[in-house]
């Protein structure tokens, strides 16, 4: 799972006038605080200095996402050095190796006999695209005129586009049809976390598709309620010999969820890596196919952990819970970290099983070790929950065992969140089983 290009942003710690432990974690509000120009470490030191926890460094807007103790938030606001804190408002949507979901629906068979997507197009109809990330270099790509299309800033639609098309360049995944479809992008989705869209926005959208000489339309989106002008207007495509390709939805239920449910749209459920349903799915006589859809590895705009040993990178997750900042240190092998070992100023390497995640960094720390990786017990990554006062992350088994031949070298490991990042991420739902199918339809 190597990638190149790994950039790690470091967090800065100083004293302050009083004491950071004097305020609870769950007195805690996230906010945004936008610093004056050039003072970006003063505020960041002042963070620290009152037990705060950075999420987001947002280097375009000269802001900062950070949970600070709310009895903190009064000072911040007449600090010199600040703009504005505001409170990072919550927003709602529906969320090299080859990920388990390429070998599962065929495509390597398919792209060795020659139906690998050359020539067809496709558009996803998201959230946009990071269209300069390193799995998509040399893929053909437009998108709809006036639109921010290349930009994605909740990642939902640059995870989709992954899993479709991805390059086969040894570089992080490979996708369906690998770097052999041409993409159109139109965006329907912003903000942090995609917001929502409208039924009249979403037909004209798929007539944007069309228009673009697409034969084939992603949507890993979806909702309640039936409208008569889309459902027109995608049996109209239909008949112009456009397939489009809806998400079935999340809520695990036999509810219909539009535009998935009408008859001149291809429905797709999720299952998961044994071929099981996953119980998030949704299920109904309108649904078609059924892909993977949980724990699906793709591309992501947004890098919240990094792991570096001798040069060369890793797909990793922060452990939830995390402290947020950066170590480095000689690597060792903890076993499973079932208790402390003597791990001064090392990164330990700890395989998952028997104790809770949390423990097993606690382990690490009380053992002194300034970091800790988590690896797998069963092919593939994961994602963990668990607090960690050093940076904790979790790593796919093969690469976990991997490093068990790297032990002694270097290694950096990083839990500050980066934006614009050539990242990698871990996603489940119906939205990840959708752009299955639209590769294997292209």
């Amino acid at each position: 799972m190597k990638h190149k290009h790994l950039a790690v942003a470091l967090g800065a710690a100083l004293s302050f006038s009083f004491a950071a432990s004097a305020f609870a974690v769950d007195s805690q509000e996230r906010v945004i605080i936008k610093f004056k120009q050039g003072k970006r470490a003063n505020v960041e030191q002042t963070i620290s200095a009152v037990g705060g926890r950075m999420h987001l460094r947002l280097d375009r807007q000269d802001a900062l996402a950070v949970s600070v103790p709310k009895m903190a938030l009064a000072g911040l606001r007449n600090n010199p050095n600040i703009e504005y804190v505001e409170v990072d408002q919550k927003r709602y949507a529906m969320a090299q190796v080859s990920p388990y979901g390429i070998a599962q629906v065929q495509a390597p068979q398919a792209v060795s006999a020659g139906a690998d997507g050359t020539g067809i197009k496709v558009c996803i109809i998201d959230s946009g695209i990071k269209s300069d990330h390193e799995d998509f270099a040399g893929i053909a790509m437009t998108g709809q005129s006036g639109q921010n299309w290349g930009d994605d800033s909740c990642g939902h639609g640059t995870h989709v586009a992954g899993t479709i098309a991805a390059a086969n360049n040894n570089l992080g995944v490979v996708g369906v049809s690998p770097g052999k479809v041409s993409l159109h992008i139109v965006k329907v989705f912003d903000g942090s976390s995609c917001g929502w869209s409208y039924s009249s926005s979403l037909i004209a959208a798929a007539n944007e598709c069309a228009n673009a000489g697409a034969k084939i339309i992603s949507m890993s989106l979806g909702g309640g309620g039936s409208s008569t002008t889309e459902s027109n207007g995608f049996a109209s495509l239909y008949s112009q010999g456009v397939l489009s390709i809806a998400a079935a939805g999340n809520d695990g239920n036999s509810t219909m969820s539009y535009p998935a449910s009408y008859d001149s749209v291809m429905s797709v459920a999720a299952v998961d890596s044994a071929n099981a349903k996953a119980d998030f799915s949704q299920y109904n006589s309108q649904v078609e196919v059924a892909a993977p859809g949980v724990g699906i590895l793709s591309t992501y705009p947004l890098r919240d952990a990094a792991v570096t040993v001798n040069g060369a990178g890793f797909i990793v997750s922060a452990l939830d819970a995390s402290v947020q900042g950066s170590s480095s240190g000689a690597l060792v092998d903890g076993g499973k970290c079932l208790s402390a070992g003597s791990w001064s100023g090392k990164t330990v390497l700890c395989e998952r099983g028997d104790i809770a995640f949390a423990d097993k960094a606690t382990n690490a720390k009380n053992g002194g070790a300034t970091g800790v990786i988590i690896y797998n017990n069963a092919p593939g990554g994961f994602g963990g929950s668990g607090a960690s006062t050093i940076p904790a992350v979790t790593m796919s088994q093969e690469d976990g065992q991997q490093l068990l031949g790297s032990l002694g070298q270097t290694a950096f490991v990083s839990t500050v969140a980066e934006t614009d990042a050539n990242g990698y991420a871990y996603l489940d739902g119906t939205s990840m089983a959708t752009p299955h199918v639209s590769g294997v339809a292209a």
